[in-house]
């Protein structure tokens, strides 16, 4: 996990959980507050989140409601009924680009120790969909598997999914932390989709993430494992070296990672809700991505239109 949790914030009403129980039991050592409810700590004002994502807590609750929601259009991967559910928020990872840290006031992991509550609404969606294959997003408030070892998140869900062939599943991540999954026999209605940007943004915006190199090791393993793999360009971030940037990654990606078990490519521009970007400007000021050529666009900060279209082309012709 390559980080050490020395407070855990529990909720009462969930104290007792098996799952809140094993979490626990990872860190020994931890500092144990128990409180009513998560927001007491999640969503107290004047918190420091660049403070916070230095030594973050962990907190353990109980997800009440909306457990499986409308997936955004950007998520689709062939499948016209789509939805995401998030059993964490926050991630281990400090992307400078991310938008959690201009939706959340805090930097703590939360943890929603209700799987089953998720699994029963998933169940409900494919009840409504009588016959129809239904694609689940796991990865959207979270990486899917950095924080596996000790969510166990995957381990639970995918026997879940494997007794449900109408059920599709992918986990986006940027982890390269797969060995939970090749423990297992491959799910054909499972997508494992990593998030890549060249090296050379990777290390200075991507702080924490392992390199691409570990990455696409971790997708071939998968592939000689039988799994289906996804690869994830999003968001593309542009700079005077894009193509040459670009087209080095992709060449090092598809020298590893052949067509059979490739389940689908997507690539996708840097947008942030203005809000979101006014929030991530004061938190890091001096960072060269913000001060580069970004323009609002019907209330979304991104690179200027003709920029993007640049990039987006590109990528099409080279993939």
């Amino acid at each position: 996990m390559g980080r050490t949790i020395e407070r855990i914030y529990i909720e009462q009403g969930v104290a007792d959980h098996p799952r809140a129980r094993a979490i626990c039991r990872r860190f020994p050592r931890a500092q144990r507050i128990v409180c009513q409810r998560y927001g007491e700590v999640f969503n107290r004002k004047a918190q420091d989140f660049r403070l916070q994502k230095r030594r973050p807590a962990l907190i353990l609750a109980e997800k009440h409601d909306h457990f499986v929601l409308g997936a955004p259009l950007a998520y689709a991967i062939g499948g016209e009924r789509n939805f995401y559910f998030s059993h964490m928020l926050n991630c281990l990872y400090d992307c400078r680009y991310c938008f959690l840290q201009g939706m959340f006031r805090s930097a703590h992991y939360l943890v929603f120790v209700n799987y089953e509550d998720f699994q029963r609404a998933i169940d409900e969606r494919l009840t409504e969909a009588e016959g129809e294959e239904v694609y689940f997003f796991s990865g959207y408030d979270c990486d899917s598997l950095a924080f596996e070892g000790v969510t166990r998140f995957a381990a639970e869900f995918l026997p879940f999914f494997a007794r449900r062939p109408r059920a599709w599943l992918e986990l986006r991540t940027k982890s390269a932390q797969v060995e939970a999954l090749l423990e297992r026999q491959a799910l054909p209605n499972c997508v494992v989709a990593f998030s890549f940007t060249p090296e050379e943004i990777h290390a200075g915006l991507e702080h924490g993430v392992p390199s691409v190199d570990r990455r696409v090791r971790a997708m071939e393993r998968l592939q000689e494992g039988g799994w289906r793999v996804g690869l994830r360009f999003d968001p593309l971030i542009y700079s005077q070296e894009f193509e040459a940037q670009y087209r080095r990654l992709f060449e090092v990606i598809f020298a590893a990672i052949g067509p059979p078990g490739l389940h689908s490519v997507s690539y996708g521009g840097f947008r942030l809700p203005k809000g979101y970007y006014e929030t991530l400007f004061r938190l890091y000021p001096e960072e060269r991505l913000f001060a580069g050529p970004l323009e609002e666009r019907g209330g979304m900060v991104a690179f200027p239109a003709r920029l993007e279209r640049q990039m987006f082309d590109f990528c099409a012709e080279e993939l």
